[in-house]
């Protein structure tokens, strides 16, 4: 109780709740926009807190880190965009939600679940801090790995009607996290001789072409955010507060799993949001499947997404292990300020442990507030013109996959993933399958490499890896079954040729990827190997009934693919060659006016407004908050002096 008050009296200080309000306000301006996260921005604040007491520093850190995954919701539920690689799951019902007329509603709902769940991790890491050594010290190699494969499962619960096409995606986006530099042996897998490609395929730019721009290209064809005859909700807040509450042995759930696997390092915010996604789908409720609009699936993922904090915080202070990417940065800042993470952090400086409980639960109490204040004029952009939004909403989306590594091979990559993310919408491929197969694949490989290495195969006979593989074949082995039983008839399942095209191309991708694994070492093919293995037989499988399919006729297949393209084509390759050619400021600018130009949307004031305000939030971020070194642009270089 002492350290409880002293803590409170050292945190309420005026300076240091200053500098928690502007962390937090920061950390919601990052999530809003498309590819920027938490590790930017604490690379942007550390470097501040070097002339501050721990307290105040780290009041200013983690209330930014705490509230990224609250407002990166924004764009998830307005334009079915995630802010940051944590809201992917979100987007899934939330965006189909906006498009019903119930933006409000998903973003109330949102916001207090988070709030919720952003408390009740900070109260998990409370009480669990005395007792995390022995609880983490139990898991062993083998048991990760099974945890994790378990959590692979819930791919069948994400992959709609078609849990076959699901566990094909989510094997082939775990060989696309596989390219690289082989951390056992060193050696390149599936680099094409890129040094680019050595530090793998980046994960941002992945997410950003899957989701950002197939939804962009569906709201440009749609006309706006909100489908034309679905009726405006003006109680819309209410009604998510409502639904969040009603839902709240839910809320808690997610939040328990969002703290617990926050708590195993490795294990990153994307993994916890699909993990409660898929939770929360075995129990659908009541109203919409899952992923037509069900609340349940705003709600869970939200939950969860907030509540790792508080669990990724227990190894960092507990062990000095950092239990996820931004809690790496800010071991490096407990360092600076002279703190060393361990146990006698917890017995000696117990007022300052509790000061960051704290922190993280005012901070969700900030966010969340702001949030809901401006939910109201949020959800009116859903009746804004999609020609208005869309270009804006682009320029930042490429902006943000290109500050990655500013490398123009950063285009090719969106360029690729986006070409792929607008043929799995279209024929029905699961998305969010494919990203939780790259997220959890480097860490399925390493868990198993490690086990193996140490216990040969025998650690397949440990009692908790038995139960969590037999448990997660018995999950799939039900979803399959449902499956067969449930399946429509074929002219309902048909998606048209692409469909076999597409099953056919990642058949011989994982085929290509088997062989070359036969020029590798052992150590550095013998995971790839299995996962490419299986996902050519379930392929395999898939094909004849594709091509069975594929004969019957799908009306606009053709004219789809065709918009599809040249929307591929015109925004982000126009984009990306503005930003080489005119620079970070003026190439964004000068893509909206000629979008407004093309589209005749919106008028010239309106235009030249958009496009001043995008160039100021570029060279806001990219040049006063966060000076970078960018290409020089070629018109510059090609002027004389």
């Amino acid at each position: 109780m002492d350290a409880l008050l002293i803590a409170l009296g050292a945190l309420m200080e005026p300076a240091r709740l200053l500098l928690l309000v502007a962390g937090v306000v920061f950390g919601l301006v990052i999530g809003v926009i498309p590819g920027i996260g938490g590790l930017f921005g604490l690379t942007i604040l550390i470097p501040l807190t070097y002339t501050l007491d721990p307290v105040a520093a780290f009041a200013l850190l983690l209330g930014m880190a705490s509230v990224t995954t609250t407002s990166d919701t924004i764009p998830a539920v307005l334009i079915g965009v995630p802010g940051t690689v944590g809201a992917a799951a979100t987007v899934v019902d939330g965006h189909q939600l906006a498009k019903q007329g119930q933006a409000a509603r998903a973003l109330g709902a949102a916001y207090s679940a988070s709030l919720i769940g952003g408390l009740f991790g900070a109260l998990l890491l409370a009480l669990a801090l005395p007792v995390m050594r022995p609880l983490v010290l139990l898991l062993n190699f083998a048991d990760l790995f099974a945890i994790t494969a378990f959590g692979l499962t819930l791919v069948a619960m994400l992959a709609g009607r078609d849990p076959l096409k699901g566990m094909v995606a989510a094997l082939v986006g775990a060989l696309v996290a596989f390219a690289g530099l082989d951390p056992y042996e060193g050696v390149a897998r599936w680099t094409f001789g890129e040094v680019y490609l050595w530090d793998g395929v980046p994960t941002a730019i992945v997410f950003l072409g899957l989701f950002a721009v197939p939804e962009l290209a569906g709201l440009l064809a749609q006309g706006r955010i909100q489908a034309a005859g679905a009726p405006t909700d003006p109680g819309g807040l209410r009604r998510g507060i409502g639904d969040t509450l009603r839902n709240l042995p839910l809320v808690l759930r997610s939040g328990g799993l969002g703290a617990l696997l926050g708590a195993v390092p490795g294990i990153g915010v994307t993994v916890i949001e699909w993990v409660a996604y898929g939770d929360a789908a075995r129990r659908p409720g009541k109203g919409p499947a899952f992923g037509e609009g069900n609340i349940r699936g705003v709600i869970a993922p939200e939950s969860a997404n907030n509540a790792k904090e508080g669990g990724a915080l227990l190894p960092t202070l507990a062990f000095g292990i950092p239990g996820s990417a931004p809690m790496a940065l800010l071991l490096g800042a407990f360092t600076l300020h002279g703190l060393v993470p361990g146990p006698d952090l917890l017995r000696d400086e117990a007022p300052f442990v509790v000061s960051l409980v704290l922190t993280i639960a005012l901070a969700n109490l900030i966010g969340a507030g702001l949030c809901l204040m401006l939910t109201r004029p949020l959800a009116r952009l859903a009746l804004v013109p999609a020609p208005v939004l869309v270009p804006v909403a682009l320029a930042f989306v490429v902006l943000g996959a290109f500050q990655t590594t500013r490398d123009p091979r950063d285009f090719a990559v969106l360029l690729v993933f986006s070409a792929l993310g607008l043929a799995m919408k279209r024929y029905g491929w699961s998305r969010p399958a494919l990203t939780l197969g790259l997220v959890l694949g480097p860490n399925l490989e390493r868990f198993f490499f490690l086990s193996w290495q140490i216990s040969g195969w025998s650690w397949l006979a440990q009692p908790l890896v038995i139960g969590l593989l037999a448990l997660a074949a018995l999950l799939l082995g039900r979803q399959v079954r449902r499956f067969r039983r449930d399946r429509p008839g074929a002219a309902a399942g048909a998606m048209g040729r692409g469909d076999a095209v597409l099953g056919l191309g990642l058949a011989m991708g994982a085929a290509g990827v088997l062989a070359a694994c036969l020029a590798l070492p052992v150590a550095a093919a013998i995971f790839p190997a299995l996962v490419a293995g299986m996902a050519l037989a379930a392929s395999t499988a898939l094909l004849p009934r594709l091509w069975r399919a594929a004969a019957l006729p799908v009306a606009g297949e053709r004219a789809g693919l065709g918009a599809d393209l040249r929307f591929l084509v015109a925004g982000v390759g126009g984009l990306a060659l503005l930003l080489m050619a005119l620079g970070h400021v003026a190439g964004p600018a000068a893509f909206v006016l000629l979008a407004a130009a093309v589209l005749r949307r919106p008028g010239a004031r309106a235009a030249l407004l958009a496009a001043g305000l995008t160039a100021a939030v570029s060279y806001a971020l990219f040049d006063l908050l966060a000076p970078q070194s960018w290409p020089q642009p070629w018109l510059w270089a090609m002027w004389p002096g």
